[in-house]
């Protein structure tokens, strides 16, 4: 099976690395060039200079790109990777996008008899770098079943959550549970803070109990420390908090926590802490909290 990987951020980097590891003949793209070369050096796959070149032989190709438009332009638009593939591939987006974004891609490729899947991911640059990202699915149960190698090379678990676009709706409640757990984790260390517990020795008494979470696990520690430079940026789960807000519109609901999260996270963006990690919220719970 021939793979093109579009995409080589902090994500896609890894993810078409595990791919070249798993066997497959890997051709990559990425809008600066030098770091699809750089990738081709260290993995010793091929990369191409423009999408039409990358993916005219695949049998897949995968999407990992920012948003919405940078999506539209390397999928749909003239020089965009519909236009250059052959009958019978199949299209992935692993991108964090809109649920009719996805809904859109797939009367795209339809019209180009290409399958379509939108299958984003979950478990950060970590999950990425180690092969262990959660994939949530939209699309047909064949389409879905014959993808299984694919993201066997860098998931840990794929799921097919219904037809397209409700992989993309998966991830909103992904990203709106995060939120949540990041306030009531920011809240619990600013008390426990406050009240002179030792934070690693809580950390390690609560992480199994039903008060864990990967977020305390993982970044509970790092957060009372006031350490953010890594993991993913508060300007990422502005973009996909907005979503989250935007779906539930159409679906008649209000999210209060969410509203108040992106508010949060708009905030601390609008400080200079865009790149900083999610676990950031810490700082402007604390604000609230002390004001």
């Amino acid at each position: 099976m021939k793979v093109s990987f579009i995409g080589l951020g902090v994500m896609g980097y890894p993810m078409a690395g595990h791919l070249v590891k798993s066997g497959f003949e890997v051709t990559v793209y990425n809008r600066t060039i030098e770091k699809a070369r750089r990738w081709a050096e260290e993995y010793d796959g091929c990369y191409a200079e423009t999408v039409a070149d990358c993916v005219k032989d695949a049998d897949v190709v995968a999407v990992c790109v920012g948003n919405d438009d940078d999506v539209r332009q390397m999928t749909t638009s003239a020089n965009g990777a519909l236009a250059n593939m052959k009958r019978g591939a199949t299209l992935i987006d692993h991108t964090t996008t809109s649920a009719l974004l996805a809904e859109e891609l797939g009367l795209a490729a339809k019209e180009h008899d290409i399958e379509f899947i939108d299958a984003p991911v979950s478990g950060g640059q970590a999950g990425a770098e180690n092969g262990i990202l959660t994939i949530m699915c939209g699309g047909s149960e064949a389409v879905f079943s014959n993808l299984q190698p694919v993201f066997n090379a860098y998931g840990r678990s794929s799921v097919l959550m219904g037809s397209i676009g409700q992989g993309q709706r998966a991830k909103m409640v992904n990203q709106v549970c995060i939120a949540g757990v990041l306030t009531g984790l920011s809240e619990g260390l600013l008390l426990a803070q406050k009240s002179g517990l030792d934070i690693p020795a809580l950390v390690d008494c609560l992480k199994n109990g039903a008060a864990g979470s990967w977020q305390m696990e993982n970044r509970a520690n790092t957060m009372a420390e006031d350490k953010f430079d890594f993991g993913f940026a508060i300007d990422w789960m502005i973009k996909d908090l907005g979503f989250c807000l935007d779906e539930a519109q159409r679906q008649g609901i209000t999210l209060p926590l969410t509203q108040q999260s992106i508010e949060r996270y708009q905030t601390l963006s609008a400080q200079g802490e865009g790149r900083s990690d999610t676990s950031v919220l810490l700082k402007a719970v604390r604000s609230d909290a002390e004001s």
